[in-house]
């Protein structure tokens, strides 16, 4: 086998690798709104809402990988589904498969002797068969309960032997299959974060105020009548550029924040002579501990400010948010 690189070459062949790939599935699109495609794609994602068990996904080869990767996004979306391997299937894996279970086989040619070997038995024991293929004259095709037809012009490959475009197309179809049933479920961004809870997105909407506040001597507060210098050594020892002022039942009356003092420094007035009343502001902005946590970031976003008290529904300062412990929580 000969090395022969050329950057001019290289990049050629990448650029006619992506044009055929991407005429392919665009040719895709335009066959899922024509029958017999539509008509089918419209039984399966039906066939899969109906499902009572799970979705078995298995695949040869490089259709066995795109089979992997269709089982797992419909897991993540809402559709109980996995992968079995055909060979393995045939040595014992098939006691998986149920009755009650849609079973998707992959291939292109539709001949491949692991699959075929296994999808009567499938069919034997009442399981719904979806087979995506490139050819709907195929073993796998005629055995079907609901054909996808994937089929393609020709493969990107210079030899047009490695799968390439089949398998694209494999990829675009299952995708596509995918989104139209999450879509049909209702399967929404709050189901999404919970399949995914490691994630950006699941820290955003399963995080809430009460996961990241910080309580009990963490929370700045003085009482109404304290002086200005009690206030501003409270915000000093905790930290957070503000102070809640509350009553004698910990309702919040109002608060002091950095900008007020700077604000009061400006106008001339005397510090020393101002009682934390006196000094506050009212009406703070304010949150509940069960709201979302990027709901306190957006809150503050809007309103330009860097810290937020955590009310209950009796007005009682419970918590304090800053914006730092929300990039912490990695909730922004």
């Amino acid at each position: 086998m000969r090395s022969d690189f050329s950057p001019d070459k290289a990049l050629r062949l990448a650029r006619e690798t992506l044009q055929i790939e991407a005429a392919a599935v665009q040719a895709l699109a335009d066959r899922v709104e024509r029958e017999p495609l539509a008509s089918a794609f419209a039984q399966a994602v039906r066939s899969l809402l109906e499902c009572k068990g799970r979705v078995v996904v298995s695949g040869m080869g490089k259709s066995g990988h795109v089979a992997r990767k269709l089982a797992a996004t419909l897991a993540s979306t809402g559709t109980p589904a996995y992968f079995v391997h055909p060979a393995e299937a045939s040595h014992g894996d098939l006691g998986m498969v149920t009755e009650q279970d849609v079973f998707i086989a992959m291939s292109n040619s539709g001949e491949v002797e692991e699959l075929t070997r296994i999808v009567p038995l499938v069919k034997r024991m009442g399981t719904r068969l979806i087979s995506i293929t490139g050819r709907a004259d195929s073993t796998l095709a005629r055995y079907a309960d609901i054909h996808l037809d994937c089929a393609v012009e020709r493969e990107a490959c210079p030899l047009r032997l490695a799968p390439t475009t089949s398998t694209t197309a494999q990829l675009a179809l299952g995708d596509a299959l995918a989104v139209a049933v999450l879509d049909a479920r209702g399967f929404g961004a709050e189901d999404f974060a919970r399949t995914h809870p490691g994630g950006a997105l699941g820290r955003r909407l399963l995080t809430h105020v009460a996961d990241v506040m910080r309580v009990g001597e963490r929370v700045p507060r003085v009482r109404e009548s304290a002086s200005f210098s009690e206030a501003l050594l409270e915000m000093t020892r905790k930290g957070l550029g503000m102070t809640a002022v509350v009553d004698a039942q910990q309702r919040l009356r109002g608060v002091i924040t950095d900008g007020d003092l700077r604000r009061l420094v400006e106008r001339g007035v005397d510090l020393r002579s101002l009682s934390a009343g006196e000094a506050m502001h009212p009406k703070p902005r304010t949150i509940g501990a069960q709201a979302l946590a990027v709901e306190a970031v957006q809150s503050m976003e809007r309103h330009r400010i860097s810290q937020m008290l955590v009310v209950d529904e009796h007005e009682q300062v419970i918590g304090a948010l800053h914006m730092h412990d929300l990039f912490d929580a990695k909730v922004v």
